[in-house]
Protein backbone atom coordinates (compact mmCIF):
# COMPACT_ATOMS: atom_id res chain seq x y z
CA UNK A 1 0.00 0.00 0.00
CA UNK A 2 2.81 2.35 0.92
CA UNK A 3 4.58 1.50 -2.33
CA UNK A 4 1.43 2.19 -4.35
CA UNK A 5 0.97 5.50 -2.62
CA UNK A 6 4.56 6.43 -3.37
CA UNK A 7 4.07 5.65 -7.05
CA UNK A 8 0.81 7.59 -7.22
CA UNK A 9 2.35 10.59 -5.50
CA UNK A 10 5.46 10.54 -7.68
CA UNK A 11 6.45 14.08 -8.52
CA UNK A 12 5.45 15.21 -11.98
CA UNK A 13 8.79 16.99 -12.47
CA UNK A 14 12.19 15.33 -12.62
CA UNK A 15 12.42 15.08 -8.86
CA UNK A 16 15.39 17.44 -8.93
CA UNK A 17 17.58 15.19 -11.10
CA UNK A 18 19.11 16.86 -14.20
CA UNK A 19 17.90 15.50 -17.53
CA UNK A 20 21.50 15.06 -18.70
CA UNK A 21 22.24 12.68 -15.82
CA UNK A 22 19.18 10.57 -16.63
CA UNK A 23 20.09 10.45 -20.33
CA UNK A 24 23.67 9.46 -19.47
CA UNK A 25 22.53 6.56 -17.28
CA UNK A 26 19.94 5.44 -19.82
CA UNK A 27 22.45 5.50 -22.67
CA UNK A 28 24.92 3.49 -20.59
CA UNK A 29 22.40 0.72 -19.98
CA UNK A 30 21.01 0.83 -23.53
CA UNK A 31 24.41 0.63 -25.22
CA UNK A 32 25.88 -1.99 -22.87
CA UNK A 33 22.94 -4.36 -23.18
CA UNK A 34 22.16 -3.53 -26.80
CA UNK A 35 25.58 -4.73 -27.93
CA UNK A 36 24.85 -8.17 -26.49
CA UNK A 37 22.32 -8.63 -29.29
CA UNK A 38 25.33 -9.73 -31.34
CA UNK A 39 25.69 -12.75 -29.03
CA UNK A 40 22.03 -13.58 -29.52
CA UNK A 41 22.33 -13.32 -33.28
CA UNK A 42 25.30 -15.67 -33.33
CA UNK A 43 23.70 -18.11 -30.90
CA UNK A 44 20.37 -18.14 -32.72
CA UNK A 45 21.89 -18.67 -36.16
CA UNK A 46 24.25 -21.27 -34.72
CA UNK A 47 21.20 -23.08 -33.31
CA UNK A 48 19.75 -23.51 -36.77
CA UNK A 49 17.43 -20.52 -37.12
CA UNK A 50 17.67 -18.51 -40.31
CA UNK A 51 18.72 -14.86 -40.42
CA UNK A 52 15.17 -13.61 -40.91
CA UNK A 53 13.82 -15.86 -38.13
CA UNK A 54 16.53 -14.55 -35.78
CA UNK A 55 15.81 -10.92 -36.67
CA UNK A 56 12.04 -11.46 -36.34
CA UNK A 57 12.54 -12.71 -32.79
CA UNK A 58 14.44 -9.57 -31.83
CA UNK A 59 12.00 -7.24 -33.59
CA UNK A 60 8.80 -8.81 -32.27
CA UNK A 61 9.72 -10.50 -28.98
CA UNK A 62 12.44 -8.07 -27.84
CA UNK A 63 13.18 -9.60 -24.46
CA UNK A 64 16.62 -11.15 -24.31
CA UNK A 65 16.12 -13.76 -21.59
CA UNK A 66 13.13 -15.28 -23.40
CA UNK A 67 14.94 -15.20 -26.74
CA UNK A 68 18.04 -16.93 -25.35
CA UNK A 69 15.85 -19.50 -23.55
CA UNK A 70 13.97 -20.29 -26.76
CA UNK A 71 16.98 -20.77 -29.02
CA UNK A 72 18.89 -22.57 -26.26
CA UNK A 73 16.11 -25.13 -25.85
CA UNK A 74 15.80 -25.58 -29.61
CA UNK A 75 19.57 -26.00 -29.96
CA UNK A 76 19.57 -28.89 -27.47
CA UNK A 77 16.77 -30.68 -29.31
CA UNK A 78 13.92 -29.51 -27.11
CA UNK A 79 10.31 -29.69 -28.21
CA UNK A 80 9.35 -26.37 -29.90
CA UNK A 81 6.17 -26.08 -27.83
CA UNK A 82 8.07 -26.66 -24.58
CA UNK A 83 10.74 -24.19 -25.65
CA UNK A 84 8.08 -21.60 -26.49
CA UNK A 85 6.30 -22.20 -23.17
CA UNK A 86 9.53 -21.65 -21.25
CA UNK A 87 10.21 -18.43 -23.14
CA UNK A 88 6.64 -17.30 -22.55
CA UNK A 89 6.82 -17.79 -18.79
CA UNK A 90 10.11 -15.91 -18.65
CA UNK A 91 8.43 -13.05 -20.51
CA UNK A 92 5.45 -12.93 -18.15
CA UNK A 93 7.53 -10.86 -15.73
CA UNK A 94 7.30 -7.97 -18.20
CA UNK A 95 3.54 -7.80 -17.55
CA UNK A 96 4.27 -7.07 -13.89
CA UNK A 97 6.78 -4.41 -14.90
CA UNK A 98 4.00 -2.90 -17.01
CA UNK A 99 1.67 -2.65 -14.03
CA UNK A 100 4.26 -0.66 -12.08
CA UNK A 101 5.37 1.47 -15.01
CA UNK A 102 1.79 2.41 -15.96
CA UNK A 103 1.52 4.32 -12.66
CA UNK A 104 5.07 5.62 -12.71
CA UNK A 105 5.07 6.93 -16.29
CA UNK A 106 1.34 7.78 -16.64
CA UNK A 107 1.66 7.84 -20.43
CA UNK A 108 -1.29 8.90 -22.65
CA UNK A 109 -3.52 6.00 -23.70
CA UNK A 110 -2.60 6.39 -27.38
CA UNK A 111 1.09 5.90 -26.59
CA UNK A 112 0.78 2.91 -24.25
CA UNK A 113 0.41 0.16 -26.94
CA UNK A 114 3.67 1.32 -28.57
CA UNK A 115 5.49 1.77 -25.25
CA UNK A 116 4.49 -1.77 -24.21
CA UNK A 117 7.05 -3.20 -26.66
CA UNK A 118 9.82 -1.54 -24.63
CA UNK A 119 8.67 -2.80 -21.21
CA UNK A 120 11.60 -5.04 -20.30
CA UNK A 121 14.11 -5.46 -17.45
CA UNK A 122 16.37 -2.61 -18.48
CA UNK A 123 13.72 0.07 -19.10
CA UNK A 124 11.92 -0.89 -15.88
CA UNK A 125 15.15 -0.74 -13.87
CA UNK A 126 16.15 2.70 -15.20
CA UNK A 127 12.65 4.21 -14.99
CA UNK A 128 11.79 2.99 -11.50
CA UNK A 129 15.12 4.26 -10.15
CA UNK A 130 14.20 7.87 -11.03
CA UNK A 131 12.82 10.26 -8.39
CA UNK A 132 10.20 11.98 -10.60
CA UNK A 133 7.85 11.31 -13.51
CA UNK A 134 9.70 13.45 -16.04
CA UNK A 135 12.98 11.68 -15.25
CA UNK A 136 11.24 8.29 -15.39
CA UNK A 137 9.81 9.06 -18.83
CA UNK A 138 13.18 10.24 -20.13
CA UNK A 139 14.89 7.15 -18.72
CA UNK A 140 12.29 4.85 -20.22
CA UNK A 141 12.35 6.51 -23.65
CA UNK A 142 16.12 6.80 -24.03
CA UNK A 143 16.80 3.30 -22.70
CA UNK A 144 14.06 1.74 -24.83
CA UNK A 145 15.03 3.51 -28.07
CA UNK A 146 18.78 2.93 -27.67
CA UNK A 147 18.37 -0.69 -26.69
CA UNK A 148 15.78 -1.52 -29.37
CA UNK A 149 17.86 -0.04 -32.20
CA UNK A 150 21.19 -1.50 -31.05
CA UNK A 151 19.76 -4.91 -30.10
CA UNK A 152 18.21 -5.36 -33.54
CA UNK A 153 21.23 -4.07 -35.45
CA UNK A 154 23.66 -6.28 -33.55
CA UNK A 155 21.29 -9.25 -33.85
CA UNK A 156 21.45 -8.87 -37.64
CA UNK A 157 25.23 -8.57 -37.58
CA UNK A 158 25.56 -11.62 -35.32
CA UNK A 159 23.25 -13.73 -37.46
CA UNK A 160 25.15 -12.77 -40.63
CA UNK A 161 28.50 -13.41 -39.00
CA UNK A 162 27.64 -16.69 -37.27
CA UNK A 163 29.08 -18.81 -40.04
CA UNK A 164 32.41 -16.97 -39.94
CA UNK A 165 32.65 -17.29 -36.15
CA UNK A 166 31.94 -21.01 -36.16
CA UNK A 167 31.40 -22.78 -32.85
CA UNK A 168 29.64 -20.31 -30.55
CA UNK A 169 30.17 -22.55 -27.52
CA UNK A 170 33.94 -22.19 -27.96
CA UNK A 171 33.59 -18.37 -27.76
CA UNK A 172 31.17 -18.49 -24.85
CA UNK A 173 28.83 -16.03 -26.57
CA UNK A 174 25.77 -18.00 -25.49
CA UNK A 175 26.55 -16.96 -21.90
CA UNK A 176 26.56 -13.21 -22.66
CA UNK A 177 22.78 -12.74 -22.48
CA UNK A 178 22.23 -14.63 -19.21
CA UNK A 179 25.26 -12.84 -17.71
CA UNK A 180 23.76 -9.43 -18.54
CA UNK A 181 20.41 -10.54 -17.11
CA UNK A 182 22.05 -11.66 -13.86
CA UNK A 183 23.98 -8.39 -13.59
CA UNK A 184 20.71 -6.44 -13.81
CA UNK A 185 18.83 -8.77 -11.49
CA UNK A 186 21.36 -9.08 -8.66
CA UNK A 187 21.03 -5.51 -7.28
CA UNK A 188 17.23 -5.91 -7.18
CA UNK A 189 17.35 -8.89 -4.79
CA UNK A 190 17.08 -6.87 -1.59
CA UNK A 191 14.94 -9.01 0.72
CA UNK A 192 15.52 -12.48 2.11
CA UNK A 193 12.44 -13.79 0.28
CA UNK A 194 13.67 -12.41 -3.06
CA UNK A 195 17.09 -13.95 -2.62
CA UNK A 196 15.48 -17.25 -1.57
CA UNK A 197 13.34 -17.28 -4.74
CA UNK A 198 16.40 -16.64 -6.89
CA UNK A 199 18.49 -19.27 -5.13
CA UNK A 200 15.79 -21.95 -5.25
CA UNK A 201 15.10 -21.19 -8.93
CA UNK A 202 18.80 -21.68 -9.73
CA UNK A 203 18.86 -24.98 -7.84
CA UNK A 204 15.72 -26.23 -9.60
CA UNK A 205 16.93 -25.14 -13.03
CA UNK A 206 20.41 -26.58 -12.75
CA UNK A 207 19.39 -29.65 -10.78
CA UNK A 208 16.68 -30.71 -13.21
CA UNK A 209 18.66 -29.88 -16.34
CA UNK A 210 20.28 -33.36 -16.65
CA UNK A 211 17.04 -35.29 -16.11
CA UNK A 212 14.32 -33.30 -17.90
CA UNK A 213 13.88 -32.33 -21.57
CA UNK A 214 15.30 -28.97 -22.65
CA UNK A 215 13.00 -26.08 -21.73
CA UNK A 216 11.18 -27.92 -18.93
CA UNK A 217 13.72 -26.97 -16.16
CA UNK A 218 12.92 -23.30 -16.86
CA UNK A 219 9.24 -24.00 -16.25
CA UNK A 220 10.00 -25.91 -13.07
CA UNK A 221 12.24 -23.10 -11.80
CA UNK A 222 9.21 -20.80 -11.89
CA UNK A 223 7.77 -22.86 -9.01
CA UNK A 224 10.35 -21.28 -6.71
CA UNK A 225 8.26 -18.13 -6.31
CA UNK A 226 5.00 -19.73 -5.02
CA UNK A 227 6.96 -22.14 -2.80
CA UNK A 228 8.94 -19.36 -1.11
CA UNK A 229 5.89 -17.09 -0.82
CA UNK A 230 3.91 -19.93 0.80
CA UNK A 231 6.67 -20.62 3.31
CA UNK A 232 7.11 -16.90 4.01
CA UNK A 233 3.36 -16.57 4.63
CA UNK A 234 3.41 -19.46 7.09
CA UNK A 235 6.43 -17.97 8.87
CA UNK A 236 4.74 -14.59 9.27
CA UNK A 237 1.50 -16.20 10.41
CA UNK A 238 3.43 -18.21 13.01
CA UNK A 239 5.20 -15.10 14.31
CA UNK A 240 1.90 -13.21 14.53
CA UNK A 241 0.28 -16.08 16.42
CA UNK A 242 3.26 -16.19 18.78
CA UNK A 243 2.94 -12.48 19.57
CA UNK A 244 -0.79 -12.88 20.29
CA UNK A 245 -0.10 -15.85 22.58
CA UNK A 246 2.63 -13.92 24.44
CA UNK A 247 0.30 -10.95 24.88
CA UNK A 248 -2.45 -13.13 26.34
CA UNK A 249 -0.03 -14.70 28.83
CA UNK A 250 1.22 -11.27 29.97
CA UNK A 251 -2.35 -10.17 30.60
Amino acid sequence: MAEQTALTDRRADGGGRPDAAVVRDALGVGIAVGLSGFAFGVTSAGSGLSVWQTCALSLLVFTGASQFALVGALATGGNPLTAAAGAFFLGVRNAFYGLRLSQSLALPRAVRPFAAQWVIDETAAVSLAQPGRRAARIGFGVTGLTLYVLWNLTTLLGALGAEAIGDTDAWGLDAAGPAVFLALLAPMLKTTAERAVAGLAVLLGLGLLPVLPAGVPVLMAALAAPVVLYLEGRRRAGRAAGRVHTGEEER
